[in-house]
């Protein structure tokens, strides 16, 4: 078992394909499949998986530092833990009820089926 040391910062490291084994404090990012990957920050050793894209994480890098938007709920975890990730640094936030994640999930899917409801439009107009 893992020992529970929390991470304080991630350092980004830019790869093609998200390597099997994780190092802790490290935030992977492959541009080619849009992903960043990294090791729980509370810890507990689970990989999380956070999409880059319109609907999902927003990825800013200023040359040195990572920052990921918005933040990153564990909540399929069993630690749900909850923390921002600014200019590589880790900032914890408060825990969330299941009400809320559930809110919130119904807004992620509703922004999702909203979004691409439009590219789909906009695709089918520019072919006719």
């Amino acid at each position: 078992m893992r020992s529970r040391m929390r991470i304080q910062a991630l350092r980004p490291e830019f790869v093609e394909l998200i390597p099997d084994v994780l190092e802790p404090g490290v935030l992977y990012v492959s541009i080619a499949y849009a992903t960043a990957s990294h090791l729980c920050a509370c810890g507990c050793g689970h990989k999380v998986v956070t999409p880059i894209g319109p609907t999902d994480w927003r990825l800013t890098w200023d040359g040195e530092s990572i920052t990921l938007y918005p933040s990153v709920g564990n909540w399929g975890l069993p630690c749900r833990s909850h923390y921002w990730v600014r200019e590589g640094t880790v900032e914890w936030a408060g825990t969330w009820s299941q009400s809320r994640i559930d809110a919130a999930r119904k807004h992620d899917r509703v922004t999702k089926r909203q979004y691409f409801s439009r590219a789909r439009r906009s695709r089918i107009g520019k072919t006719e």
